[in-house]
């Protein structure tokens, strides 16, 4: 085996079992992965210089793929209802046989750091079959100083092998493609999937389960700060605007996706933004499609217009889940610690496939916590496979697939920081208005800026509110530069009664799915339920 780079300085991967490979890169520079992509062909620089990459079957992450080992540790603190259940030895061999299968390749190897707060953050490895993925997950976890490489001891590592294919019979998947981790071990093996975001979202993953232990909150969330110094949180899944809300030009960048709150503050647990990129515009998002116009981004699944070379954003052919990642410093306005002071407001974003909820409603400490834990939003075409349309869904913690432990651990996290920090609470209605998905339209991107604009300057709590009939929570009558009409669902629908008998139809979808939860949860978050 033969290396390159700093291979002497920055440790091996002898520790994962790894052996006769033909070259190990360690811990290249991402100018070093970027070439060395366009050199192995793995992608296509464009001509304002991004990398263009796509991902073969896989365009958005394999839900249904993912495996945690049970074991001692995880039997009980594990919510199995959620979660895939592996057995130790059925890993082990799966651990195995990657490694088999890794013999004779070149791989590259990056290590990092989880988490920007470093009494709480986790070393990470990740060995990768790609440099484009080695690229990626450099660009979205934190990278370490020079110095601080020498000596690297990882906490977790990664293994992705994009070529390996599992065995449902030999290793207990459901199909080849496997995300499998290992608590005990710290360990996570990846196969069969060329789809990036399934590095990321396995260190998050890993910090859902270490962090509450610490009395952490971690937080599937956006995240941002004012020239007052507080801060502000957008809890949303993907598609519902965290990237795009929180990249605002007059506020300073923590994150795009996801962090901790601790005792100290809020912390980034990443070092780069994973932005969407279908219907990418510059009017729309400026700060997002300047990264794409610039070398070194990377455009993931991007259809690219054979005539001009460029990148066509409205192009949705190959997926709907096209991404752009780039490093926090591509963002001109982006925290370079990744921390910041307590928030001062916390917005719950969410796409209503059903144009029932208002564009932003203000709510109670336990209002907060029982839209926390139902989680309402839509899943957007492409962003899991399989996912045709918009389809109402509930993603309980605004992040289910991604939460080892119940939610009423995140859930009561949650309710007790609010409460100790004084924390406004609203929620972000940014689907559709005027009619269900089909008959109505997606609710405008500066209607609901200048509602956000108003929440975080604190003007939008002194405005004159209603009571919703239907959820409980207040409702802003008139915002300035806002029509009144669009702050009242109902009013835009051409019939009334259908939105009604819409309303009372999604109430009791709340009422269905909350009623695993009821037994976990105190009164109070019963009492804020909607009206049945």
């Amino acid at each position: 085996m033969t290396q390159s780079n700093t291979a002497d300085r920055n440790g091996s991967i002898a520790a994962t079992g790894l052996t006769g490979l033909a070259k190990v890169h360690y811990n290249l520079s991402s100018d070093e992965l970027y070439d060395m992509s366009v050199e192995l062909g793995e992608g296509k620089a464009l001509s304002a210089g991004p990398l263009a990459v796509t991902t073969g079957k896989h365009t958005g992450r394999s839900a249904t793929d993912k495996f945690i080992v049970r074991d001692a540790l995880t039997e009980n603190t594990v919510w199995w209802d959620n979660n895939a259940a592996m057995d130790p030895a059925q890993f082990d061999q799966l651990h195995t046989d990657m490694i088999a299968h890794a013999r004779g390749m070149t791989l590259f190897v990056q290590d990092l750091y989880g988490g920007a707060d470093p009494a709480n953050r986790i070393k990470v490895r990740v060995v990768t079959e790609f440099a484009w993925h080695a690229l990626f997950i450099r660009y979205l976890l934190r990278r370490p100083e020079a110095s601080e490489l020498d000596g690297f001891e990882p906490g977790l590592t990664i293994i992705d092998l994009p070529s390996f294919k599992a065995d449902p019979g030999r290793h207990g998947t459901r199909t080849q493609t496997v995300v499998a981790g290992n608590l005990s071990k710290q360990l996570v093996l990846i196969g069969d999937t060329e789809y990036a975001g399934e590095m990321k979202k396995s260190v998050f993953g890993i910090l859902n389960f270490l962090l509450p232990e610490r009395g952490i909150m971690p937080m599937h969330c956006s995240a941002n700060a004012g020239s007052d110094g507080t801060s502000a949180l957008f809890f949303g899944l993907s598609g519902t605007g965290k990237t795009t809300l929180s990249s605002d030009a007059s506020r300073e960048l923590i994150g795009d996706d996801e962090h901790g709150w601790s005792e100290n503050g809020i912390f980034n647990f990443e070092g780069g933004c994973y932005a969407k990129t279908f219907k990418l515009s510059a009017k729309a998002e400026p700060e997002i499609y300047a990264t794409t116009q610039r070398k070194g981004s990377l455009l993931e699944n991007v259809m690219v217009d054979p005539a001009t070379g460029e990148a066509d954003f409205d192009d949705g052919t190959l997926t709907e889940n096209g991404r752009v990642a780039y490093p926090m410093h591509f963002i001109s306005n982006a925290s370079e610690t990744g921390t910041a002071p307590h928030p001062k407001n916390l917005i719950m974003l969410t796409a209503d496939a059903f144009s029932v909820l208002p564009p932003i409603a203000r709510l109670t400490p336990a209002q907060a916590m029982y839209h926390f834990l139902s989680g309402y939003t839509a899943k957007v075409a492409g962003t899991e496979k399989g996912v045709a349309g918009t389809q109402a869904t509930f993603s309980t913690c605004f992040g289910a697939p991604f939460m080892p432990r119940h939610p009423s651990v995140y859930g009561n996290l949650l309710k007790d920081l609010i409460a100790r920090h004084n924390v406004t609470c609203w929620l972000v209605n940014t689907g559709w208005t005027g009619g269900p998905y089909g008959e109505g339209h997606r609710m405008p991107i500066q209607a609901t800026r200048a509602l956000l604009a108003a929440a975080l300057d604190g003007s939008l709590v002194k405005a004159g509110m209603r009571t919703d009939p239907y959820f409980g929570f207040e409702v802003p009558t008139t915002i300035a530069n806002i029509d009144d009409k669009i702050l009242n669902p109902r009013k835009t629908w051409a019939d009334a009664e259908a939105y009604d008998a819409q309303a009372v139809k999604l109430v009791g979808m709340f009422i269905e799915n909350f009623a695993k939860f009821e037994d976990h949860v105190e009164a109070d978050v019963m009492s804020a339920a909607p009206a049945a």
